[in-house]
């Protein structure tokens, strides 16, 4: 009842809309968070085509492109349940059009996955630094782009 009178009273903040701005706001963290350890933002929400990267930073001598999980709250395994093989599949796919783009094979890459999960105003943030190898998520069709 209270959330048909909800939806009633304030039509725009429909589910997919709160879901919608909860990832925002995780990205601006997560952004935030890598700025304070002294990562340097290239991108934010690159795309072309179907393929998005949340993040790509440089850090030290590296091409970070950073995959962005936002919960608001760990029930259903938390963020990190939401990084499948697919997943992990479609972020190499769209790091080899950003590599692509910008000219970048040469430089050495990594993928870092960023956690948040909303708790009261805040959130806390979990960072996996090299969360998985590029070889181990491509099928053998794509192997031989891989730089490194």
């Amino acid at each position: 009842m209270l959330k048909k009178l909800r939806t009633m009273l304030y039509p725009k903040q429909t589910d997919e809309a709160r879901h919608l701005r909860l990832g925002q706001e995780g990205e601006d963290a997560a952004a935030h968070f890598l700025q304070e350890q002294g990562y340097v933002i290239l991108a934010r929400n690159w795309r072309q085509g179907r393929l998005e990267l949340d993040i790509v930073c440089r850090h030290a001598d590296e091409l970070v492109f950073v995959e962005v999980k936002t919960r608001s709250s760990r029930r259903y395994g938390g963020p990190l349940a939401g990084i499948s093989p697919a997943k992990t599949r479609t972020l190499c796919r769209a790091a080899q059009a950003w590599l692509s783009s910008h000219s970048a094979w040469e430089k050495p890459c990594r993928f870092d996955i960023v956690c948040l999960v909303r708790q009261g105003g805040k959130f806390s943030v979990e960072h996996y630094r090299h969360a998985f190898d590029l070889c181990l998520s491509l099928d053998s069709g794509h192997a031989p782009w891989q730089p490194w």
